[in-house]
């Protein structure tokens, strides 16, 4: 079954940030009353700071959160470019300080050299992810799914069983890991976090239709789930 993305627009980022933390900290709260644990995924990139640090205020038993990005570029956290660095700078402080992070970058030179170790620590999590809040740039990718990535068929297959994907393309710059888009859909609550008119045009102009290799956010869009896609935007 699948429903229709529901399009949340606020003001500014501050509204944006405030709306979204505060729904993704019920989730998650609910996460642990229930089953005594709850995971998280996040996007990397300048937008979701705002949102971070609103979240890391949330007061929510987070020694029960286990947290992950949706992907990274294949770089230490010691690099300014590393998407755990930002998140342990805006997320993993305050309340959220009590959360775990499992991280994707291992000391090894490529992602591929490192696929199998990654695929078996991410064969391990729950599923399905309680959160997932996806990002989404002004060529269409989102996570790791970008236009003329050598894996994307692969990243984007709903059959696959492989939870991570290896990732390079023009766009990406560095190369990178992912997590496939079965792991993504089925989260509990999935979210896209945009911000400015270019990149709501952006998605519009996927609600239309056409290649996902094109337009890479398209196979979220068109994934089948019971529960509605949330896309919150800003100007």
């Amino acid at each position: 079954m699948s429903t229709a993305p529901v399009l949340h627009r606020y003001r500014d980022g501050d509204d944006l940030a405030e709306a979204l933390a505060v729904g993704v900290a019920a989730v998650l709260a609910g996460a642990i009353a229930t089953r005594g644990a709850a995971t998280l995924a996040v996007s990397g990139g300048s937008t979701p700071r705002r949102f971070f640090e609103r979240l890391s205020q949330a007061e929510i038993d987070w020694d029960h959160v286990q947290v992950m990005l949706v992907d990274e570029r294949w770089v230490p956290a010691s690099s300014d470019r590393s998407n755990a660095a930002l998140v342990a700078e805006s997320l993993l402080r305050n309340h959220a300080a009590a959360a775990h992070f499992l991280p994707f970058y291992v000391d090894a030179a490529t992602p591929e050299a490192a696929h199998e170790d990654l695929a078996e620590r991410f064969r391990q999590l729950a599923r399905p992810l309680d959160v997932a809040v996806l990002g989404m740039g002004k060529d269409g990718h989102t996570a790791s799914f970008f236009p003329d990535g050598d894996n994307l068929d692969a990243a984007i297959d709903p059959q696959t069983a492989e939870p991570v994907v290896a990732m390079r393309a023009p766009g990406a710059g560095e190369p990178r890991v992912t997590l496939t888009l079965p792991v993504l859909v089925e989260a509990r609550l999935l979210a896209v976090h945009i911000e400015g008119d270019e990149k709501l045009a952006v998605y519009e102009k996927a609600l239309t239709g056409g290649p996902v290799e094109e337009l890479p956010i398209r196979a979220i869009l068109a994934a089948r789930r019971e529960e509605p896609l949330n896309v919150f935007w800003c100007p």
